[in-house]
């Protein structure tokens, strides 16, 4: 089990805007799945997180659908707009908590973020 985080890297968000923002993408998501994807996630995987540089909005725009295809949890995180973005600039994308294998056929291609 484990909880992907895949960030909008075309931002080049300031470090502390990135955390809350994977922060977001990481509640919302888990928010999303059911209670025993999350209670599995907790015992078996420790809240297991891996944070991805996922491109521009239209490729996170892409894994989200595609996410929605596997039928996996997700969260499109849209800025609030109240510090250095634009209102509804896309800055993240939760996937899961879910079984890893099902979360690598949508993002088995992406890289870790540096």
């Amino acid at each position: 089990m484990k909880q992907v985080l895949i960030v909008n890297t075309a931002l080049k968000m300031p470090t502390g805007k990135l955390a809350a923002q994977v922060a977001h993408a990481s509640q919302f998501s888990a928010s999303k799945a059911g209670w025993l994807y999350r209670l599995a996630w907790r015992f078996n995987g420790a809240y297991s997180k891996v944070v991805l540089a996922g491109g521009d909005a239209n490729d996170l725009e892409w894994l989200a659908a595609d996410a929605e295809t596997h039928g996996l949890p997700f969260y499109l995180v849209r800025d609030a707009g109240r510090t250095v973005l634009e209102p509804g600039t896309i800055t993240c994308l939760g996937i899961g908590p879910a079984e890893n294998d099902k979360i690598d056929k949508v993002t088995g291609s992406l890289k870790l973020l540096r």
